[in-house]
């Protein structure tokens, strides 16, 4: 079975055990990501909080979330992404409400959406953005992203619609997606190749902030990236793998 495949199984699995039904309601931030990116002078990072992926398994031993959203913000992230996928990537809504609770910055919920029930939850949870995999929907296991953004943003939340290949970054730029996802892992093979951000800005001509996700590691890459047109970057597995992540933050911020 092929990776994405197992990830909307997984989303599924999670709807059926129960994972998005939040009783609580917690209200977002107050701050516009799109404005503090437009804004930033230094790079633009949305730094995420995740223990576990299917591509390296158990990235770093479960901890306090909040101290370590704490500490990526004091290193001056823009953005929070917060797993809320239980399978593979020891996630919870429960982790992204009590950071949700204890900072201002925007925050995003990072899942594999295959229902609006996540989308409920993402709004009540106080998420800022949610995400849409493209792929999803370009081959077949899922029907009209549009209706998916619409929902979203009827209920006051933006879209981050990520692609990876040529063809899924044309259909993403010709939705209403309020950012715009390149994933430099494949999700089929899970190799990265952050090449691939080059490879699909080439010629592309749109006014949508693009955020560069998977594979960046150090400030060349960041440097290497904003000059093939990234304006902003999602930052995982290399952080929370980082023995002092607010320092390991500040240095990829001030990459720029």
């Amino acid at each position: 079975m092929n990776t994405l495949q197992k990830l909307f199984d997984n989303s599924h699995k999670a709807i059926s055990d129960g994972t998005y039904e939040i009783t609580e309601k917690i209200t977002k931030s107050e701050i516009d990501l799109i404005q503090s990116i437009q804004e930033n002078k230094h790079a633009s990072l949305i730094t995420e909080v995740k223990f576990s992926s299917p591509s390296l398994g158990k990235i770093r031993k479960i901890s306090n979330p909040v101290q370590i959203a704490q500490a990526m913000v004091g290193g001056g992230a823009k953005a929070l992404s917060v797993l809320t996928q239980p399978y593979l990537f020891e996630g919870s809504p429960q982790y992204f409400m009590q950071i949700r609770k204890q900072v201002k910055i925007p925050m995003l919920m990072k899942d594999i959406v295959v229902d609006k029930v996540q989308i409920d939850a993402a709004k009540k949870i106080g998420a800022d953005y949610m995400l849409l995999i493209q792929s999803l929907f370009d081959i077949g296991l899922l029907k009209d992203i549009d209706e998916y953004i619409d929902y979203g943003h009827k209920n006051g939340l933006k879209v981050l619609v990520e692609a990876h290949t040529k063809s899924e970054f044309a259909n993403s730029l010709n939705t209403k997606a309020d950012l715009v996802g390149i994933n430099n892992r494949n999700l089929d093979t899970l190799q990265i190749d952050i090449n691939t951000t080059k490879k699909l800005l080439e010629g592309v001509d749109d006014h949508r902030i693009i955020v560069s996700e998977s594979g960046i590691e150090t400030p060349k890459d960041i440097q290497f990236l904003q000059k093939c047109g990234a304006g902003a970057f999602l930052i995982g597995s290399s952080i929370m793998k980082s023995e002092n992540i607010k320092e390991n933050v500040r240095s990829l911020v001030n990459a720029i």
